[in-house]
C-alpha cells in the first residue's frame, strides 16, 4: 500500500511539472540581436512576419518569417544537429490579419500569394481557415495548407 501510494505522489508530481512547464510556452519576443539563423537577418527587424521554434530544454530560436522557420524545422541536422523534431516544444507564428503570434502548429498558411514577407515569397500564417480563404482569394493564393502538410519542395519551390 504504501509504495501505491509513492507511486501516485510521484505520478502527480510529474503531471504538475508537465502542467506547469506547458504554462510557460508562450511566445517570446525577439531581442535587438536575436538573428534568424537560416537567412541571418536581425528577427526584430520583421515583426510582421516574425516566428519562433522553442526547444523542450528552454532554448528559442526566432526567424525573419515562416518559411525560414520551415527550412530550419525540416533541415534541423544541418542548422542544430543536437536537437529533433520532437524536441520542439511550441511553434509560433504571426498572424497575418491580426500581428498577434499564434500557435504556428495549428496555424493555416497561404502559400504562392502577391504577397511578400523579408526574404521575398512567403507562407503567409492565419489563425483561422475562414482568414486564410478570404486572403487566399483576395492575393492570389496557390494553397492553404496545415503545419504538417508543409514540405521541403513546397518550402523550396517559395526561394
Amino acid at each position: 500500500m504504501k509504495r501505491l501510494s509513492c507511486i501516485i505522489v510521484l505520478i502527480s508530481l510529474v503531471c504538475l511539472t508537465a502542467a506547469a512547464f506547458a504554462a510557460d510556452l508562450k511566445p517570446r519576443k525577439p531581442g535587438p540581436g536575436d538573428k534568424c539563423p537560416v537567412c541571418g537577418m536581425f528577427v526584430s527587424k520583421y515583426s510582421d512576419f516574425a516566428a519562433q521554434i522553442q526547444f523542450k530544454d528552454g532554448t528559442v530560436v526566432y526567424f525573419d518569417g515562416p518559411k525560414d522557420l520551415f527550412t530550419y524545422y525540416q533541415g534541423l541536422s544541418r542548422y542544430n544537429p543536437k536537437e529533433k523534431q520532437s524536441d520542439v516544444a511550441a511553434v509560433f507564428v504571426t498572424s497575418y490579419y491580426t500581428q498577434t503570434p499564434i500557435d504556428g502548429f495549428s496555424a493555416w498558411y497561404v502559400a504562392g500569394s502577391d504577397v511578400f514577407g523579408p526574404m521575398g515569397r512567403e507562407l503567409i500564417p492565419f489563425a483561422w481557415e475562414s482568414e486564410a480563404r478570404e486572403f487566399s482569394r483576395d492575393h492570389k493564393g496557390k494553397a492553404l495548407l496545415r503545419f504538417h502538410a508543409i514540405t521541403p519542395a513546397i518550402v523550396e519551390g517559395l526561394n
